[in-house]
């Protein structure tokens, strides 16, 4: 679908459709990406891509995170991130447990065993960005990844009230 929404813009050179094709075509790029690497993950780790999402939010913080700051972070609803750690607990990835007297309350952390298959999983997944990368030379990264901050900033500086 994002592709044909590019494609109906391709040859509009007004400069109003530029900023059109730009968005369609980093969303097009992050559709593919994410699905060859939700691909690769259930093949090579039977793992979703919101299971190794919340695996890394879990890796960064070795004390655990509440379940409700993992939903903001991984930007999956409460009820989801509900199941998830169910699964993931279930796998003996991740461990929960209620802090004090407040039962609204549940931390995650992961497990040892967690943290290790989180590490094989990470160092697997960067080494699939690279193989999908690989026909872009460093510099031109380097410059993508320049422009695209000042794009996220202009953005940011546009958003509306309240965001």
């Amino acid at each position: 679908m994002v592709d044909d929404l590019e494609i109906a813009v391709r040859d509009q050179t007004e400069s109003n459709k530029q900023e059109v094709r730009l968005w369609l075509r980093m969303l097009s790029t992050t559709k593919l990406v994410s699905q060859e690497i939700r691909r690769r993950l259930r093949t090579e780790f039977g793992a979703t891509l919101p299971q190794f999402d919340l695996l890394a939010q879990l890796d960064r913080e070795p004390d655990g995170l509440r379940l409700g700051e993992i939903s903001k972070r991984t930007m999956v609803t409460n009820g989801n991130i509900t199941g998830l750690v169910a699964r993931l607990e279930e796998d003996g990835l991740i461990v929960t447990e209620t802090p004090g007297d407040d039962r609204r309350v549940t931390v995650a952390r992961l497990t040892e065993d967690g943290r290790r298959t989180f590490a094989r999983m990470a160092r697997v997944h960067e080494t699939w960005l690279h193989e999908m990368m690989a026909d872009v030379d460093h510099g031109t990264i380097t410059t993508l990844l320049g422009n695209i901050d000042r794009v996220q900033r202009s953005v940011r500086n546009h958003l509306s009230e309240g965001d």
